[in-house]
């Protein structure tokens, strides 16, 4: 019997910009940049900030929103897959890239972020 996988993730970051909306088939398809921002201590105890950009894809319909209000800026919070594809590149090589395949996605009010943003950030 084949054991249970998981394939989920979850972040909550700032949309980096309006997302590249197009139709594939009779469906919409939305792609855009989100940033998340890690705080840590190296060894001497100086703060760094690390930010980890991350590619976004989203299909209209099963419970996401309408892309239209997804807008450059704003904080929004993703549930979804990661999925790993590749393609040939027009100088012949082969590459490799990942995304995150929401199946929610929700934005984040002003007031809320206050409350949402972890302790090392407040």
């Amino acid at each position: 019997m084949e054991r249970l996988t998981i394939n989920r993730v979850e972040i909550l970051g700032r949309v980096g910009a309006d997302p590249r909306i197009t139709m594939v088939g009779d469906k919409r398809n939305a792609r855009f940049p989100v940033a998340t921002k890690e705080q840590f201590r190296d060894r001497n105890g100086g703060l760094h900030e690390e930010t980890t950009w991350h590619n976004v894809a989203v299909w209209q319909g099963k419970g996401t929103m309408d892309f239209d209000s997804i807008k450059k800026g704003m904080m929004v919070h993703i549930c979804g897959r990661i999925r790993n594809s590749r393609y040939k590149g027009m100088d012949g090589e082969e590459k490799y890239f990942s995304e995150i395949t929401a199946n929610r996605i929700d934005i984040c009010k002003e007031e809320e972020e206050e409350q949402l943003a972890p302790v090392a950030y407040r």
